[in-house]
């Protein structure tokens, strides 16, 4: 028989939601300007989640429509909600405010338009208490409405979804942000060791992730679509600056820069195309310079791309060449592996002698 709880001795204080708002174990910080439309549906499936010890902070970076008068009364049902309010300042500042107010030693990310799965925050807490060497988590994401996804997209879906382990992360992290940005909890003390969120003039995930590698933090994700991603033709990677290309790859030149691969100040650069030509050109501006290019058209062997020479993969084999290290650019389907293959087969290796960075 079942024991009674009003018996003698036993626990009738326990209240989780209480328990939640007192001493939450993760805080999720949700950021938002006028998204009236999704915010109740965000928040609910965050209220939803399975782990029940969770403080949700929604940051309100100056909406002139409904949202903050949606929260608050969302906040008055539920007090694990709580809403921040402040002027417009951008997503950085938003989440740098959000983090501040935060009072779990973990951090997770939610986006207003997005849904979680129910079991999204579990897990990954569950991954992060069974793995203390891991300090930042991801999980399986999944962009929606289907039919209205383009298939670059699709295809970066597939791509971030099939790199778990913090070596696979750590090998492709000056390719893309690997970890979708919403998707994330990490532990705050790494966070804050890694500085924080800033306001770079490039994405401000790509930005944490690469401070966060270069801290020594290791990252993994949860093999699970947790993280439904709302495509939208106004999203921030469409429609803000710093998401355009050039952004990107001057923040992949600025960490590149002080890895100590680049270190000597030289660099070969695999890869004629645009990508290569671009980063070898913001390179020059952090001191690094490109003394050759490789290209596998035949065609292009004995040019020069911008006073350096364009070799043949064979080239490298040459003792001239031995010890420069190469960046591999080139973001044809495919290309990565047969790059990586090839640099292999020259006695290269990965992070020691060579980065994949498209």
């Amino acid at each position: 028989m079942a024991s009674d709880p009003r018996a003698p001795g036993a626990d009738c204080s326990a209240n989780p939601v209480r328990d939640a708002i007192t001493a939450p174990a993760v805080s999720v910080v949700l950021p938002v300007r006028d998204g009236e439309r999704w915010v109740r549906r965000a928040v609910a499936s965050l209220l939803a989640q399975t782990e029940r010890a969770i403080e949700v902070l929604v940051v309100d970076d100056g909406s002139t429509d409904r949202t903050a008068a949606f929260v608050a009364a969302i906040a008055r049902r539920d007090e694990r909600v709580r809403l921040l309010q402040g002027p417009p300042a951008g997503i950085a500042p938003a989440l740098a405010r959000g983090v501040r107010a935060a009072r779990a030693p973990l951090i997770a990310r939610a986006d207003v338009d997005d849904w979680s799965h129910p079991e999204r925050l579990a897990a990954q807490r569950a991954l992060l208490d069974a793995r203390p060497d891991v300090d930042v988590v991801g999980c399986g994401v999944r962009s929606v409405p289907r039919r209205r996804v383009a298939e670059g997209y699709r295809r970066y879906d597939a791509w971030t979804n099939a790199i778990l382990s913090p070596d696979a992360h750590r090998r492709t992290r000056f390719i893309e942000s690997n970890v979708p940005h919403p998707t994330a909890m990490m532990r705050r003390a790494a966070l804050e060791r890694a500085g924080g969120y800033r306001d770079p003039p490039w994405p401000e995930d790509l930005d944490l992730w690469l401070r966060l590698h270069e801290s020594g933090a290791r990252f993994a994700k949860v093999d699970r679509i947790l993280y439904l991603w709302r495509d939208r033709a106004d999203r921030a990677t469409r429609a803000d600056p710093r998401y355009r290309r050039d952004a990107f790859i001057a923040a992949r030149a600025h960490y590149l820069a002080r890895t100590a691969l680049l270190q000597r100040g030289t660099t070969i650069v695999w890869g004629t195309g645009p990508v290569g030509g671009r980063l070898s050109r913001a390179l020059e501006s952090h001191g690094v310079h490109t003394v050759a290019f490789v290209d596998v058209d035949p065609a292009a062997h004995g040019r020069t791309r911008r006073g350096a020479p364009v070799l043949a993969p064979a080239c490298l084999d040459d003792a001239r060449w031995a010890g420069v290290p190469v960046l591999a650019a080139v973001a044809a389907r495919g290309a990565r592996d047969s790059i990586r293959e090839a640099l292999s087969a020259t006695g290269r290796v990965d992070e020691r002698d060579f980065l994949v960075v498209a």
